[in-house]
């Protein structure tokens, strides 16, 4: 990326409102309500799509949009929402909903075997957008007796849901051919944020494909540039030799370092190659939990309560080199506040504190065997899963 290029990738929009929002019920309020409350265009990129009860009700309110002349863009990815049905595609694209997969599986004219659209955004009108790590799904939403697994989302008012917007027209037409869908243009250009509580939000995305690495070196500056904490809530938290260096560096430094990592999986393999890092951390000095109420999905991170991010980035090698990556970075020391609250009270409440000694109680050699093994295995599928890289020119 040229200087300049990275200059602009780096820089903030001012004019913004934002809500964190946590997942579940409260989440897919806010995501009918964005949905209800479009005028003109809607476009929609997630990793997960589904026909589940949650599917259906999302699918229900696009088809009332576009009854109300909305023009809805919804793209989901080839491989990981491969299961939803020809009927089911044939019902939205009737019901007026433009229907895209995300290189689909075999079907791709450009297929690199690591590079998924793990986007989970929406953004109506140029206007009012959600980013955060919540795919379409039952997993996702508070059900009878099924409380949904742990995420986050941001919910942003203001001018950088233009950037986004934009960004969804790219990846919708694969960075190529004319531009005949839905112009991007944001009614709040012409007018004052509505209320004084402003914040500063940067649009992050990472793909390799087209070297764009901006979630990666958000977190290269969090870590070179905190002066006293950072809070990381991560699902699949393996980071690469780059980001454990500068790890080393920060600790060094006197940052002090927590991580809320899973305690249930729905990735085994990942939690046991988690495990294996354990001793390391700890070592480090690093503060170690484990979320136990349900599945942790959450990806933010929280800078000295003055910057945070949010979105669908993992610390680990197929976020940082393979699957396309969007974040939010939001600069507003009341917010990252509040939000460093918000994962406190998660400590408090719903984690257990991982210390040297308990993990000395609870390992043998032969978990150890199949921690090492589960880490290994893994290091050898982000090798596959990012082959692509040295393929694209």
């Amino acid at each position: 990326m040229s200087k300049r290029r990275k200059k602009l990738a780096d820089k903030y929009t001012t004019q913004n409102e934002v809500k964190l929002i946590r997942g579940g019920k409260d989440y897919f309020v806010a995501l009918l309500q964005l949905i209800d409350n479009a005028r003109e265009t809607i476009h929609f990129q997630t990793y997960i799509y589904t026909e589940d009860e949650t599917g259906r009700m999302v699918t229900d309110a696009l088809k009332k949009a576009v009854k109300n002349k909305v023009e809805v863009y919804l793209m989901a990815d080839g491989y990981a929402s491969q299961d939803l049905s020809a009927s089911f595609v044939a019902e939205l694209k009737s019901a007026g909903i433009h229907f895209r997969f995300f290189e689909p599986v075999f079907k791709s004219s450009n297929f690199y075997f690591g590079r998924r659209m793990h986007y989970k955004v929406v953004v109506a009108d140029a206007t009012h957008a959600l980013v955060g790590g919540v795919n379409i799904a039952n997993k996702y939403n508070d059900m009878p007796g099924k409380p949904a697994w742990l995420d986050f989302a941001l919910h942003v008012t203001g001018e950088v849901s233009m950037d986004l917007c934009i960004q969804c027209r790219k990846t919708w037409k694969g960075y190529q051919g004319s531009d005949k869908i839905a112009a991007c243009r944001n009614k709040l250009i012409d007018t004052e944020i509505l209320s004084t509580n402003v914040c500063e939000v940067r649009m992050r995305c990472n793909d390799w494909v087209w070297k764009k690495n901006d979630i990666s070196r958000t977190y290269f500056e969090m870590l070179n540039n905190a002066t006293s904490q950072i809070t990381i809530l991560c699902s699949y938290f393996l980071p690469g030799k780059k980001v454990r260096r500068q790890m080393e560096l920060a600790v060094k430094k006197g940052v002090n370092i927590r991580i809320i990592a899973a305690g249930p999986s729905d990735v085994m393999l990942s939690k046991y190659a988690e495990r294996w890092l354990y001793d390391w951390l700890l070592r480090l000095g690093i503060e170690l939990y484990e979320y136990q109420r349900n599945v942790l999905h959450a990806k933010i991170a929280v800078c000295d309560n003055k910057w945070m991010t949010i979105g669908s980035y993992n610390i680990n090698n197929i976020s940082a080199y393979a699957s396309m990556e969007l974040n939010f970075d939001v600069r507003n020391a009341a917010f990252a506040t509040n939000a460093c609250e918000k994962l406190e009270e998660i400590i408090a409440n719903d984690c257990i504190r991982i210390t040297h000694e308990d993990l000395l109680k609870t390992t043998n050699i032969f978990k150890q065997f199949v921690r090492w093994l589960s880490y290994q295995f893994i290091r050898v599928m982000f090798y596959i899963f990012t082959f692509y890289f040295k393929q694209k020119s």
